[in-house]
C-alpha cells in the first residue's frame, strides 16, 4: 500500500504576515524569528525553518469533523517563506524522520481505529502496516512530546 503525506494549504495562512504583532495577538497569533535548527516545523512546506527565518505560531483547527469526539486544534509553525510541500507517494520529509512521533489512524467517521508512537525513521513502514487495513482512511502526524500536529498521510 502507497501514502502520501500532505501539508496544510498556504493560502489560508498568507495573510497573516501582513498583520501587525497586535493583530495577530489579537488572533492569539505570534511572529517569531526561528532562533535555532530544527525547533520549528512548518506545516505548509513539510520543512524546519532556519534560523533566523520569519513564522507565525498560531493555533490551528486539524480536524474539525463533526459528530467524532476527536475534533482538534493546536498550535502550528508558518513559515513567511513556505511553499506547498509536493511530497511524491512513500516520502518522508526530514522534518518528521528526525522526530518521535505520536500516529493515530482515524477511519471515515473520524474515530481512532489505532495510535502508536513511532520513531520518524520507522514511520513509512507504519504508515504501510495501517493502510494495509481497509478501514483507516486517515493518519495524523504528531510531535510525541509535545503533541502537536505535523501533517496527515493518506493513500496515495
Amino acid at each position: 500500500m502507497t501514502f502520501r503525506i500532505h501539508g496544510l494549504p498556504l493560502s489560508p495562512f498568507q495573510p497573516l504576515f501582513d498583520l501587525e504583532d497586535a493583530a495577530l495577538a489579537a488572533l492569539g497569533a505570534r511572529g517569531m524569528i526561528a532562533d535555532a535548527p530544527h525547533a520549528a516545523p512548518c506545516r505548509i512546506s513539510l520543512a524546519d525553518a532556519e534560523p533566523g527565518e520569519r513564522l507565525i505560531l498560531l493555533n490551528h483547527r486539524h480536524r474539525d469533523a463533526a459528530g467524532s469526539p476527536y475534533r482538534a486544534e493546536g498550535p502550528i509553525f508558518v513559515r513567511e517563506a513556505a511553499v506547498e510541500a509536493a511530497l511524491q507517494p512513500g516520502d518522508i520529509p526530514d522534518m518528521l524522520g528526525r522526530r518521535l512521533l505520536s500516529v493515530r489512524a482515524y477511519d471515515a467517521d473520524w474515530m481512532m481505529t489505532d495510535a502508536d508512537v513511532v520513531e520518524g525513521r520507522d514511520l513509512a513502514a507504519r504508515l504501510d502496516l495501517w493502510f494495509a487495513d481497509p478501514a483507516v482512511e486517515c493518519i495524523h502526524l504528531h510531535t510525541a512530546r509535545r503533541g502537536c500536529f505535523m501533517a496527515a498521510a493518506r493513500r496515495a
